[in-house]
């Protein structure tokens, strides 16, 4: 069944509106998503910079071979001749094109063209498997289809060890762990329909045809979106990689035990600064000269402070920076409080105390 223009114009029509807001609204989540669980934007980890040059790496590969390399000859396209053109006729012309004659290809693929069903099998499978397949028969159309399967997975399969590794711990650790079930499927679908398209193809269809622009090159068509769609597959494994490497998109939260042992991490950080900080208090009030010192720099600290503080311009300074938004007055008092919660116990203390 076709699917023309207008059925899809009346589906956009009808589902539009129902689908438009929806993805608008999950696009706002996604955005949102790590500002929500407060996470920040990060920069590439150094494991999926390296999982992404790969990915890089293997798309170009997949272009370049698609777009630039030369594709295997046709040679209906070469000596622009129809699909009914007699066989002498055709590598007549071949002949004509070739500085040395025919080759030994072209007398084996000679050999293999003569009938209509042959050469439409020609146009499905293309001139090597033609060539090179000892047991296929144009009866049996199925027979050109298992020859050309290695070959036909043979990409598909190489993608899929190369998803498979980056998506690994060994490569992109964690981050490319979440996207590991993606890119395996994403793959293997490629392929599967990849095959299935191949197996399934009408080569009857260009029997009809009477010009050589009529006759589909299903062959050389698919050889080329088979790299483009490897590269697009790459390139949307990547994109998601860095989106949820970078917290962009797509934030995994931290599970309760990943919450918990972090905030263990931190409390024993707590614990040790807290720690240092009362031996060295303990050290100062042990030391008649150090509480001497620190007894007088807070008092200093503290009128000078309190002149500061007192200071008309400074005052007014402070007001028409922060009015109707911080309490100077507030301010000022916890200030004195706090100067007086360091010095009440240092004034306490005899010279010699201990904490």
């Amino acid at each position: 069944m076709v699917i023309t223009w207008g059925t899809i114009k009346s589906l956009l029509i009808f589902f539009g509106p129902i689908l438009l807001p929806k993805a608008i609204s999950y696009y706002r989540s996604l955005r949102a998503g790590p500002a929500i669980h407060g996470l920040t934007i990060q920069p590439i980890p150094p494991a999926v910079y390296r999982a992404l040059l790969i990915l890089s790496i293997t798309s170009i590969s997949f272009l370049i071979k698609s777009l630039l390399f030369p594709a295997p000859e046709n040679i209906f396209t070469l000596t622009q001749s129809r699909l009914q053109i007699p066989i002498d006729v055709l590598f007549t012309r071949l002949s004509t094109l070739r500085p040395h004659g025919l080759n030994p290809a072209d007398e084996i693929l000679r050999t293999k063209i003569e009938s209509r069903d042959s050469r439409l099998l020609y146009f499905q499978y293309g001139p090597d498997v033609l060539t090179s397949c000892q047991f296929c028969n144009p009866e049996d159309s199925n027979s050109y289809f298992y020859y050309a399967l290695p070959a036909l997975l043979a990409p598909h399969l190489f993608n899929l060890c190369v998803l498979a590794f980056v998506t690994s711990g060994l490569c992109a650790g964690k981050d490319g762990a979440v996207w590991r079930t993606v890119a395996t499927m994403g793959a293997i679908s490629v392929g599967l329909a990849d095959v299935y398209i191949v197996s399934t193809y009408p080569y009857q269809a260009n029997g009809v045809a009477t010009r050589l622009q009529d006759i589909d090159m299903f062959f050389w068509k698919m050889r080329m979106y088979r790299g483009l769609v490897l590269a697009t597959l790459n390139g949307i494994i990547g994109y998601l990689l860095y989106l949820s490497s970078t917290n962009r998109a797509f934030v995994q939260v931290p599970s309760t035990a990943e919450r918990v042992e972090a905030a263990t991490r931190l409390l024993d950080v707590a614990r040790s600064k807290i720690g240092a900080l009362s031996a060295l208090r303990n050290t100062i009030t042990r030391d008649e000269a150090l509480t001497a010192t620190s007894r007088a720099y807070w008092v200093d600290y503290g009128r000078l402070m309190s002149e500061a503080m007192e200071d008309r311009e400074v005052i007014e300074g402070v007001n028409n920076a922060l009015e109707n938004r911080i309490n100077v007055a507030k301010i000022s008092s916890d200030a004195d409080t706090y100067i007086e919660a360091v010095l009440n116990p240092l004034t306490t203390l005899p010279g010699n105390g201990n904490l």
